[in-house]
């Protein structure tokens, strides 16, 4: 058997037997989900129920897991190892001894913030970006003490790098790329990128098309493009694949990602009053079968056959080790 690992460190699909099948179809041995947003504690615990169902209804193709031996196991199985994460800092509150609480759930990756200030740190949206709270020092020392990776993808650039310097573990941008390439406000600044390189942190870039250049019409061949120069500012170790993918979603969804409970006005993140609805994928990435393009891509761009197997998963499997 290949010890090379397949793993999608962003997914927020709308969850059914048929994306795990797809899901295996693509090889993916593992999984990170996506499955709070702007819930709280006890919104959080419903969720954990609906994935212990899931897991049940589809134990021949995933079961929940917790650390980098499951997607060594999940390989052997031919199933998916599922990792829990939470875009949000909402579902521990103002209480610190729930950080604790959600890993002993399952969690294992967490944004300080989504795009709105947050009490730990600035999202990308503000106006203003203060940085790190002093709670969310105080949450980062406690993260790094359970075995929470801190993910800073939807966060301001200040707050992304107090980030970096306060926890004393690796920490993760999930689901972005590089602002280079594409200036949305949920990409990252060379020098941000170069900074996470200096601490071993992991970047997972983003296949969701507000993230891309030409957005759903981007072409395999500029993302592949975009991969490789990153290469030159990022060791290519510390690059992988975060798709943000939000198969099967309907436009409500996306509505409660960008608005929350937190507004009357209508928000419309990334898209526009004329593009309210989630973006269409682009057609070599319409699933996560699309991890064979992106194979195809990058050795045809010239990246060696150690380094594919690095982007597509084996650098994620490495950074698990770490947790």
């Amino acid at each position: 058997m290949s010890n090379n690992y397949r793993i999608d460190n962003l997914q927020y699909c709308n969850w059914s037997r048929e994306i795990f099948q797809i899901n295996r179809e693509a090889k993916l041995d593992a999984v990170h989900v996506t499955i709070v947003y702007h819930e709280d504690y006890d919104e959080l615990l419903l969720e954990i129920k609906k994935w212990q169902k899931l897991a049940e209804n589809n134990s021949d193709l995933i079961f929940l897991a917790n650390n980098s031996t499951d997607i060594e196991k999940a390989k052997k199985l031919n199933k998916t190892a599922v990792f829990f994460g939470f875009q949000n800092c909402s579902p521990i509150e103002d209480d610190i001894s729930l950080v604790e609480k959600v890993h002993q759930l399952g969690c294992r990756f967490m944004q300080l913030t989504y795009n709105n200030q947050s009490l730990l740190a600035t999202g990308c949206y503000e106006r203003n970006d203060s940085g790190v709270t002093n709670f969310g020092r105080e949450v980062i020392r406690e993260m790094n003490r359970v075995g929470i990776v801190i993910d800073m993808s939807h966060s301001a650039e200040k707050s992304s790098l107090d980030a970096i310097e306060f926890s004393e573990k690796p920490i993760a941008i999930t689901h972005a790329n590089p602002s280079f390439w594409h200036p949305a406000k949920r990409n990252k600044s060379n020098d941000l990128l170069k900074v996470l390189n200096d601490s071993n942190g992991m970047l997972g870039l983003s296949l969701y098309p507000h993230h891309l250049h030409n957005n759903s019409k981007c072409t395999l061949e500029s993302f592949c493009e975009m991969v490789a120069k990153t290469a030159e500012i990022m060791d290519v170790k510390n690059i992988g694949i975060g798709s943000d993918l939000c198969l099967n979603q309907p436009d409500k969804v996306v509505e409660w990602m960008r608005n929350g409970t937190w507004t009357k006005t209508k928000n419309y993140g990334e898209g526009s009053k004329n593009k309210p609805g989630f973006p269409e994928q682009p057609n070599w990435f319409k699933d996560a079968r699309g991890f064979d393009n992106i194979e195809n891509g990058l050795k045809k761009i010239g990246f060696s056959e150690e380094d594919v197997n690095g982007i597509l998963g084996n650098n994620w499997y490495n950074f698990y080790k770490k947790i």
